[in-house]
């Protein structure tokens, strides 16, 4: 949807985070294998967390890395958030299991770089969006999530150059980090903000908000520090 503009002041929704990271501060491995290394425990914490948002966003490469549905299983009574793929390169695979698994609806993100045949499968079974950018318009996209569809909080899962981006845009008000006992090693398995590189803009300041024990894992919440408030939860 080339047309849309961002209002001069846009409402967005408040966007939190959550990712396991190694000892060393690795989301994944060098070969960007699936981020299954956490427990049990924290696997459910992911659950949780998604019930108390009205959207889960994630990249393209890290939804079919993890073979991820999106959902929110064994939670009742809760409406399921609403499913958000972002993509830069549009190459999403209509065969993916979020596409099979019935849920919530899904809303895509992409760039004039999809494919006309994949956007062709996908139109039957998400809402697509498509920027006119070179990479996809993260404050639009936010600005689109609330007036269009009513999310307040959303919960971006990954991968780290997503991350990465809404914190180089400054879009990233909370983080939920878990620190699992591993270290991956290696200068190309993937960090917090995606492969080892450039210095962000600028830095982000945290402020630890909860740090909890649980087996070998610590579980954290981290708020993010600006002088305003720009999103209202």
């Amino acid at each position: 949807m080339s047309s849309r503009a961002l209002p001069k002041t846009p409402l967005r929704p408040f966007v939190t985070a959550n990712f396991a990271v190694t000892a060393d501060g690795r989301i994944s491995t060098r070969n960007f294998t699936p981020s299954d290394f956490s427990s049990k425990r924290d696997k459910r914490r992911l659950v949780k967390i998604r019930a108390t948002c009205d959207a889960v966003l994630v990249g393209g490469r890290t939804l079919a890395a993890d073979t991820m549905t999106l959902g929110i299983p064994g939670v009742r009574g809760k409406r399921p958030p609403l499913r958000v793929i972002v993509s830069n390169s549009g190459g999403i695979a209509p065969t993916l299991r979020v596409f099979e698994k019935a849920g919530a609806p899904i809303v895509i993100f992409t760039t004039r770089k999809m494919p006309a045949k994949t956007r062709d499968a996908l139109a039957s079974v998400a809402d697509i969006f498509i920027h006119p950018t070179p990479v996809v318009d993260l404050a639009l996209a936010l600005a689109i999530l609330q007036a269009d569809y009513g999310v307040k909080r959303l919960v971006c899962e990954g991968g780290g150059t997503l991350l990465r981006s809404f914190a180089a845009a400054d879009l990233l008000d909370e983080l939920h980090l878990t620190f699992c006992p591993l270290i991956f090693g290696g200068s190309a398995a993937p960090t917090l903000t995606g492969v080892p590189g450039k210095f962000l803009p600028k830095s982000t300041q945290l402020k630890l908000i909860e740090m909890k024990r649980t087996g070998d894992e610590c579980l954290t919440r981290w708020s993010v520090v600006r002088k305003e408030k720009r999103t209202a939860k």
